[in-house]
């Protein structure tokens, strides 16, 4: 996503509209050009790159679009910059400072120095190291000395449709309420749609059911005690996996500053499934947690008459629903649930405990992470009709198959 200075966005009206670029003509060429830039330093330290992104910014008006597109193309996504050095910068500063203060600087002693550190080295190493790598690697944490190592281009299409997505996203960073209308679709959009709400820990309140629509009310960053950065870009997240959703609808209260009276203003965003945004979300089922998918590859490998299943129905309760992360399914016919509760906040804690009580749900196996201070969090365990079964860094197949040899 774009950081808040090169967001660009307008007034009209009551509406604020973020700056959208067409796909077609000069815009690709720009794009072009950036992708190239990248790809001809690719092996060339940071500077480098931004020193020619410099140039072609020159004198014209539309560098904050292009510096846009830069910083897209240098997220972990597309590039990886590395430190290049023959030992930890830090730990070859502390070798090349403590010889040189053996001697009155000059010119001759530091390079004598710098000839000692990279023969030193060699014998450590057991491997050549030149001068020149230790007076590269001297400083080599730095951002600028970080080398570009790898490169994935895209092609120019899809770097400005991810523009054009990520303007969008930072409208979110300033939102006080969002609501979502999901109009009736595949009930595998609503519960893909519902597991990124889980993903990002978003505070929603859901009315609806999946036979006629949802209706998604989520908290804004700015109506959180106070403006929380993080939440802002939690929100702006869950755009992305919105536009897999076939047909909806989506208003939010954005909460701004007067760029010259400093004075809070409220203004409102609209948007659509007629966009023409593109999701660079894959459209599969996304884990909540290293913890799911690590459990599930644990499961795969094990023998045992039970079934894992990730589609889960959804369960309603009042003003929200409930996804449990497994179904666990017997060939006898019965049917468990699997929730697992791992590093959360205490409000999201707080959240899902009243949401397995409310639901009523009898057959749920509870995971709970014993990292997880539920006292502190002001949560009970024992009105919870689930049964619990406690895990340390990771949760075990055999404690799930243990709780469910419980189910008759």
């Amino acid at each position: 996503m774009l950081p808040t200075d090169l967001l660009i966005a307008w007034n009209s009206g009551e509406e604020y509209v973020p700056k959208r670029l067409a796909v077609q003509g000069k815009n690709l060429a720009i794009a072009r050009q950036i992708i190239s830039l990248f790809q001809q330093n690719q092996g060339n330290p940071q500077k480098d790159l931004d020193r020619h992104l410099q140039e072609l910014e020159g004198e014209t008006t539309d560098y904050r679009v292009k510096r846009g597109l830069a910083h897209l193309l240098k997220s972990e996504t597309f590039s990886k910059f590395e430190v290049v050095s023959p030992l930890d910068p830090q730990q070859l500063r502390q070798k090349v400072f403590a010889i040189a203060a053996q001697s009155i600087p000059s010119l001759t002693a530091t390079a004598t120095s710098l000839h000692s550190v990279a023969h030193r080295l060699s014998e450590e190493l057991q491997q050549e190291v030149r001068v020149e790598q230790v007076r590269s690697g001297l400083y080599a944490d730095l951002s600028e000395n970080r080398i570009l190592t790898q490169f994935e281009a895209p092609t120019p299409e899809a770097l400005l449709h991810r523009y054009n997505l990520s303007q969008v996203q930072g409208i979110f960073y300033r939102a006080s309420q969002i609501k979502i209308t999901a109009h009736r679709n595949d009930p595998g959009e609503y519960k893909l749609l519902f597991r990124y709400l889980k993903l990002f820990g978003l505070m929603t309140y859901i009315e609806g059911d999946a036979d006629h629509g949802f209706t998604l009310t989520i908290d804004g960053p700015t109506s959180v005690f106070k403006s929380s950065t993080r939440y802002g870009l939690d929100i702006a997240k869950l755009i992305p996996a919105l536009l897999h959703v076939t047909k909806w609808s989506l208003v939010a209260e954005l909460q701004l500053k007067d760029s010259y009276t400093k004075a809070e203003k409220t203004r409102r965003f609209t948007l659509d499934s007629n966009c023409g945004l593109v999701s660079h979300y894959p459209p599969g089922k996304p884990y909540d947690s290293m913890l799911e998918a690590a459990f599930a590859d644990r499961w795969d490998a094990l023998k045992s008459d039970w079934t894992l299943e990730r589609e889960v129905d959804l369960i309603p309760i009042p003003g929200s629903v409930m996804i449990p992360d497994f179904r666990l399914v017997h060939p006898d016919g019965r049917s468990v649930l699997l929730e697992i509760v791992g590093y959360w906040r205490p409000e999201y804690l707080r959240k899902k405990f009243s949401q397995v009580r409310q639901s009523g749900c009898e057959n749920l196996i509870l995971a709970v992470s014993e990292r997880l201070n539920l006292d502190k969090a002001g949560i009970k365990i024992e009105n919870t009709p689930a049964r619990i079964i406690w895990f340390k860094d990771k949760l075990l197949p055999k404690a799930v198959l243990q709780a469910l040899s419980e189910f008759d």
